[in-house]
């Protein structure tokens, strides 16, 4: 869905530069059973034409007619689809209900500064957050950090976090990587899986997933680390998992962790306290035992537990507030 909000984004910056206005929106909260989540992006012009997607086809419709009649104010404004929402009352299929950021851009030099900075962010490895001003026309950029909310709304402003799409970066292979690697594809994750066991990358093959038969650790030293990344080690191996964990400490992945029940992981932290001479703090970013306590028992089960705990920090959930 990233690489569509890319779309939107180049087909907004695409009418700005033919001196077109435009409605750019975005999906802020959604209550109940929704189509896309928070972040999702649609671009249009007074005439109807568009790009992207708030609902999958649900409000779609509706809104290009109430942007064709002159509906919106234009200025940024959050509206709701679904109960409680805008009258009359727009009914989601699914029973859901939609709070959509709606900011009118008019063709400046500003606009297009600010939609250059949102494309560059989806396209490369920076994170940024866009604040817009309700009421008003104004909105800024900030750097952004995965530690953040995804999506933050109060009474005067709108700060929406945007960034490369996420990486899973897998240190070496194993039956639960193989189904976290299947599992954070369809998350919409690019997948890079190092391991430097020839006899284990040859068996292995799954469309859309890049093997490096390196080190993780190399990779990781060499830069396979941005902010949106996350780590984990699922080999049992501490050749690869101590290295690797010593590596991604030191990068700005917003995830690490290592597989391993709490009497292995205490003897990690151990040998990494020793050898690497990480503090506290530092270990602190280490999630092992890896995953949400999910009971799980087989590799599939593991790698749900494992994909959920990344998804929960991603979103910006605490885990007491689980």
């Amino acid at each position: 869905m990233k690489q569509l909000d890319l779309q939107v984004i180049q087909q907004a910056r695409a009418w700005i530069a033919e001196g077109r206005p435009i409605w750019l929106c975005t999906v802020i909260t959604t209550f109940g059973s929704a189509p896309r989540g928070p972040g999702a992006m649609l671009v249009c012009l007074g005439s109807g034409e568009h790009c992207g997607s708030l609902s999958g086809g649900c409000v779609e419709d509706d809104f290009l007619e109430r942007v064709g009649e002159g509906f919106f104010p234009p200025v940024s404004q959050v509206v709701r689809y679904g109960e409680g929402g805008l009258a009359p009352t727009r009914a989601l299929p699914c029973g859901g209900v939609l709070d959509v950021l709606v900011e009118h851009l008019a063709p400046s030099a500003e606009s297009e500064a600010h939609l250059h900075a949102i494309e560059s962010a989806f396209a490369g490895s920076s994170l940024i957050v866009r604040r817009v001003l309700l009421g008003t026309d104004q909105r800024s950029i900030t750097p952004g950090s995965m530690a953040a909310a995804k999506v933050e709304v109060d009474t005067e402003q709108v700060a929406i976090r945007i960034g490369a799409v996420q990486r899973l970066l897998l240190a070496g292979l194993s039956p639960v990587a193989q189904f976290c690697a299947s599992f954070a594809l369809s998350l919409g994750y690019e997948v890079i899986v190092c391991d430097p066991r020839k006899e284990v990358t040859s068996a292995f093959s799954l469309p859309g997933i890049e093997v490096l038969e390196v080190l993780p650790a190399v990779y990781i030293a060499n830069g396979g680390c941005h902010a949106s990344t996350a780590v984990v080690a699922l080999t049992h191996d501490p050749r690869l998992d101590d290295l690797t964990l010593l590596e991604a400490v030191r990068t700005p992945a917003f995830y690490i962790g290592a597989m391993g029940s709490q009497r292995t992981s205490s003897k990690r932290f151990e040998r990494l306290a020793r050898i690497g001479g990480l503090d506290e703090a530092t270990l602190q970013r280490i999630h092992a035992p890896i995953g949400l306590r999910l009971g799980s028992k087989t590799p599939a089960e593991i790698a749900m537990a494992v994909m959920a705990d990344i998804l929960r920090v991603s979103n910006g959930i605490p885990r007491d507030a689980l």
